[in-house]
């Protein structure tokens, strides 16, 4: 995560997704951001739908507003705005910037481990997502990525927690089931799920002690974000025929410039 994205529209999902989990699973949350430094570029640009209220406030009125206001108000844009508001009432954050050092990763991590001792859902927020194969655990850009050794130790600590994942070119059903796959796997006895927007994909993978608030988490979103965010269950490996859901070709804004 870069504070250059704060409050563009994949912030106002991303947050909307997190106060709909929150809320149905009644979660003690801790949001590790896993900042890295803003890069100069025009990512985040994409705050253009606050002037549409009409159209995106619907999704999750008091979100939309507070956001709009955020922005409005300050100069600058980063995370600690909604640290210090109360949209996501009780959340517990991790703000150190992630290094790329193999040996300052595992500080990096271990202060996060603390942090979240008495946290039972954490939200991890990687600038590309876990791991790939072309940047090991303690190279240059590493600390762009979540990895699995991390995802493990999480896990093993008793933690429920949802995964930002960028969609990388690969079709996004496949891409989806196969994330799911890595992340059941990895995960013994979770029960697993994704949430997706046009350009992200959130893993979320709940303990045992958590399957039950599965359907009302499910639920929720789906009332709330109908046509922004949509769902998949690792089930639907088996359907050889489902339909990719993604509409293809939309922006970042969701047809607004």
């Amino acid at each position: 995560m870069k504070d250059q994205y704060f409050g563009d529209i994949n912030d106002y999902r991303k947050y909307g997704l997190l106060r709909s989990i929150i809320s149905s699973g009644k979660f003690n949350p801790l949001i590790a951001w896993m900042l890295t430094p803003d890069d100069g570029t025009t990512d985040g640009k994409f705050v253009f739908y606050l002037q549409h209220a009409n159209k995106w406030s619907r999704y999750d009125q008091t979100l939309f507003q507070k956001l709009k206001e955020l922005l409005v108000n300050n100069n600058k844009r980063q995370v600690s705005l909604i640290e210090d508001s109360d949209l996501l009432s009780g959340t517990s954050y991790y703000s150190r910037h992630v290094p790329d050092s193999a040996i300052e990763r595992d500080s990096w991590f271990a202060s996060l481990m603390s942090q979240a001792q008495n946290r039972d859902f954490v939200f991890l927020d990687p600038d590309n997502g876990l791991e790939v194969k072309s940047k090991p655990y303690g190279c240059k850009n590493s600390s762009k990525f979540l990895y699995w050794r991390e995802v493990a130790l999480l896990w093993s600590s008793g933690k429920s927690f949802l995964i930002y994942q960028h969609f990388i070119r690969e079709k996004r059903f496949g891409f989806i089931q196969r994330m799911l796959k890595a992340l059941n796997d990895s995960t013994q006895g979770s029960l697993v799920e994704a949430f997706s927007t046009p350009h992200v994909v959130f893993l979320m993978a709940l303990q045992p002690k958590h399957h039950r608030f599965h359907k009302a988490i499910v639920s929720t979103v789906q009332k709330n974000w109908e046509g922004q965010i949509h769902r998949w269950e690792l089930t639907l490996a088996q359907q050889s025929t489902a339909p990719d859901v993604i509409h293809k070709g939309k922006t970042e804004t969701g047809g607004l410039p």
